[in-house]
């Protein structure tokens, strides 16, 4: 008998998948994972995604404005942005610069095939 995989376990394989230089919403993830108004439990489930394995990029998921809203659960509050400027994404006043251009939604990148 196979297990249903969990809700967070759900968001952690999303977030994995979200490539280098891209960000996503906690939203984005709600609404594909057919939770729209979950966003929040997305944020929660990535505040336990640090010490996972494989790893989860949990500094690629920001709020809907692309807002770095998670930046004090990181070990130092600079450290989420230092992770996404190191992939190219530009972050000013907490904020992630060219947001909707750069917005990996996977309703979108992952319709055929997820």
């Amino acid at each position: 008998m196979t297990t249903e995989p969990s809700f967070y376990d759900k968001v952690y394989e999303v977030a994995r998948l979200v490539p280098q230089g891209r960000v996503t919403s906690y939203g984005a993830i709600a609404k594909f994972l057919g939770t729209a108004g979950t966003a929040r439990m997305v944020g929660y489930a990535m505040l336990h995604a640090g010490s996972l394995q494989p790893p989860v990029p949990a500094h690629r998921v920001v709020n809907s404005r692309g807002m770095l809203t998670g930046r004090f659960h990181f070990p130092t509050p600079t450290l989420m942005q230092q992770m996404l400027e190191s992939e190219g994404v530009k972050v000013e006043n907490d904020e992630v610069k060219n947001f909707k251009k750069l917005l990996w939604d996977p309703a979108i990148e992952l319709m055929n095939g997820y």
